[in-house]
């Protein structure tokens, strides 16, 4: 764990289709939002965009451990069977509003013909403006990592499966 990391959790749910009919950037891309609320109660709404340079980019609004996270995903891999994004995410908290930079990584891969493992990364570092924020309340990194890891790791192991089902339906229907 890097001195940044605050959360990295990674789960992983079967999709009963083959590889070759998932396409994770399409489904990312064009996820309705209610669709998105589907996939966790914590999950608020979602959209899609483009950012300043061009890249595909997905809004995601939740809510994790009782904090508001607007989230700017910017595609930075984006084949069919394997999605990166990036952002720097606004989080509203009771302190204040401030920033945390979170990777977040979809894949699959074939299990057999018919099935594949869909597996849920992500992974939160803070922000020199998180950093900041901590410090002018006198709350050290380690305190709110321990804090927040197990609220992260929850909400991930929670939306992996509903992902995975989304992505199988979103297959299905191409």
């Amino acid at each position: 764990m890097s001195d940044t990391e605050i959360v990295e959790s990674s789960f992983t749910a079967t999709i009963n289709v083959p590889i070759d009919k998932i396409d994770i950037p399409a489904w990312c891309f064009s996820l309705s939002e209610a669709e998105y609320q589907g996939c966790s109660p914590a999950h608020i709404a979602a959209g899609f965009t483009t950012a300043p340079d061009g890249r595909r980019m997905s809004i995601n609004v939740e809510v994790i451990g009782g904090s508001l996270m607007v989230q700017h995903y910017v595609e930075t891999l984006g084949r069919k069977d394997h999605l990166i994004l990036e952002s720097v995410s606004d989080v509203f908290t009771p302190a204040g509003r401030t920033t945390l930079h979170i990777l977040w990584e979809m894949s699959v891969r074939t299990i057999d013909g018919e099935r594949c493992e869909f597996t849920n990364h992500v992974r939160s570092t803070a922000t020199d403006e998180f950093r900041a924020f901590l410090d002018r309340q006198g709350i050290p990194l380690d305190v709110f990592r321990s804090q927040r890891q197990p609220m992260s790791i929850a909400h991930n192991r929670g939306e992996t499966p509903f992902f995975a089902a989304s992505i199988e339906r979103a297959a299905l229907r191409n």
